[in-house]
């Protein structure tokens, strides 16, 4: 259904510390006048502690520019973005260091792996987690047990050359979980992936939201794991038109 800004005011969920992520009313604009291009609007979801989210949605309907926007990358040119009860976007204007908190609060696996390519598998992994100021020895421990869980501790010292497409994206969602982020977005993150490996990774990210209480977002289109998640939300010409919660809390 349609969210209109009255509707919003009226039967908004209170703020509370249990919810993962929260946005009102975002939209995003791009251009203006006659050239003006509506990307998101009225784009608002509450995502609880410990609670997986599916968002679908044709190409081009505004899912990646929300995704982006949650993630404190394009921000929006209206709306709020609450990360764990924090107001961290008020429209285009950050009420946070976003790189800082960026990095200590927020994974991130996008369309494509984008891993340093003079880094191997490991090396990736492991140095989101030394910029947050964790020992060279435990990160590299942490590392291992990552790639191991996704398949991939037996590419840990290869370049990232050296890996297929669907290697390198197990590597990116290991690199997205590495720091224990309270959100986790993920954008198409098994698009490279046979349905084993897709499955494995989806079923990973639901642990690390039961284990750890994030919340998490994946954009999919693969219909075959839907049963993984909490919620599912539909997004359609820039709005999020329906939301079918199969609840299990």
């Amino acid at each position: 259904m349609n969210i209109t800004a009255t509707q919003l005011n009226a039967s908004f969920e209170p703020f509370t510390t249990k919810l993962a992520i929260q946005t009102r009313g975002l939209r995003r604009v791009y251009g203006e006048g006659n050239t003006e291009v509506v990307a998101m609007q009225d784009a608002s979801v509450s995502v609880r502690q410990s609670e997986v989210v599916a968002l679908l949605g044709p190409s081009g309907s505004g899912k990646s520019t929300f995704l982006t926007a949650i993630g404190l990358i394009n921000p929006p040119t209206s709306g709020q973005i609450w990360i764990g009860g924090k107001l961290v976007m008020d429209g285009p204007e950050a009420q946070t260091n976003v790189r800082t908190f960026r990095r200590k609060h927020i994974g991130f696996v996008f369309q494509k792996s984008n891993l340093i390519d003079f880094l191997n598998a490991r090396e990736n992994v492991q140095i989101a987690m030394e910029l947050n100021g964790m020992s060279h020895r435990a990160a590299g421990k942490r590392a291992r047990e990552l790639l191991d869980s996704l398949g991939v501790g037996d590419r840990a010292n290869y370049e990232v050359s050296m890996l297929s497409g669907g290697q390198q994206q197990r590597v990116a969602v290991a690199r997205a979980l590495a720091n224990h982020p309270s959100v986790v977005l993920a954008d198409e993150p098994t698009a490279a992936l046979d349905s084993f490996r897709g499955r494995q990774v989806m079923e990973l990210f639901r642990d690390v939201a039961r284990q750890h209480g994030a919340g998490i977002i994946v954009v999919t289109h693969d219909h075959r794991t839907l049963d993984v998640f909490d919620t599912i939300y539909e997004m359609e010409d820039g709005v999020i038109r329906d939301s079918t919660a199969k609840s299990r809390h």
